[in-house]
């Protein structure tokens, strides 16, 4: 089972309102649970690595958590820093589809300025600058799906 199939049973989960839900294979064991507050947990190991190891579960952020910020791969953009995206979900660059964009490009922005937002589990996540600079380019188009650490802005420090 690869990360695209657990992503949509996590979203189809979501979607039919079970608070629970559990999926054995010979080699995969996934449990997915929801509660009050959205939170899911998703549990994936070999069989045989199971025995040996005690039961535990990865946490899906539920909450606003600031963007991971990285440098690119060396090229032209080698000067520039790259965030990304912390979770997996829905990319907007608006609050709202009748509010200004977040940020711009050309845009300078200070840490802790909010870039946009991204859904997940129907929880809207305020992705927030850990650099100062000048938004160069937006790598994501509006609500598009975003992956873990995938790049979202190109931010000029100087």
């Amino acid at each position: 089972m690869d990360l695209k199939d657990i992503q949509n049973l996590i979203k189809f989960v979501a979607k039919s309102g079970a608070s629970e839900v559990k999926l054995e294979t010979d080699d995969v064991k996934i449990t997915i649970k929801t509660g009050s507050d959205e939170t899911t947990f998703v549990q994936q190991m070999p069989m045989a690595q199971m025995q040996q190891m005690p039961m535990s579960a990865v946490q899906a952020p539920a909450t606003s958590e600031p963007a991971a910020v990285t440098p690119p791969a060396e090229s032209e953009d080698s000067k520039y820093i790259t965030i990304k995206s912390p979770i997996i979900g829905t990319f907007y660059r608006k609050p709202s589809p009748d509010k200004p964009l977040f940020v711009e490009i050309g845009q300078t922005i200070a840490e802790g300025d909010v870039l946009c937002v991204i859904e997940a589990m129907k929880l809207f996540n305020e992705i927030e600058s850990e650099v100062s600079g000048k938004i160069v380019k937006v790598l994501v188009d509006d609500a598009s799906p975003v992956e873990f650490d995938q790049p979202l802005f190109l931010v000029d420090p100087s």
